[in-house]
């Protein structure tokens, strides 16, 4: 299935590229390839900053950070994105870097696949009850 995700974008970049070159040169178009890529890597680091503060901020009152560490895999592959040449790639990458796109799309992420991971048998909330009737639990203090 990523196989031909991946040709295809390649083959849409080429496009995107070539028609941009077309437009207004081959030079000013390898010039706003590179000067995408610079911006690109400032806004990681400083979203990468943001997001390991917010993290630090969560573990200091005793809350695990799972949000935030879901936030830096987006913030990394969106580098990777903004690192490869091409538009297409950028524009995802750029979308990555954004707060506030980056929430909605972890979000509508968490949301779609919530009961896919929730409700799988290991991690299932349904206590067997003993055929007896029996509640066999110990309490005690370790």
């Amino acid at each position: 299935m990523l196989f031909p995700i991946f040709v295809v974008a390649t083959i849409l970049e080429l496009y995107v590229i070539i028609a941009v070159g077309g437009s207004i040169g081959a030079l000013n178009t390898v010039a706003l390839v590179i000067i995408t890529a610079f911006i690109g890597t400032r806004l990681l680091k400083q979203q990468g900053f943001s997001i390991l503060q917010k993290a630090q901020q969560s573990m200091a009152q005793g809350q695990t950070p799972s949000f935030e560490m879901l936030e830096g895999v987006v913030v990394m592959v969106s580098g990777i994105l903004l690192l490869t040449p091409g538009f297409i790639t950028d524009g995802v990458g750029l979308l990555g870097l954004m707060p506030w796109s980056r929430q909605i799309f972890l979000k509508h992420i968490l949301e779609k696949n919530a009961s896919k991971i929730f409700n799988h048998s290991k991690f299932s909330t349904k206590t067997q009850q003993p055929k007896n009737g029996i509640n066999n639990t110990i309490e005690g203090e370790f």
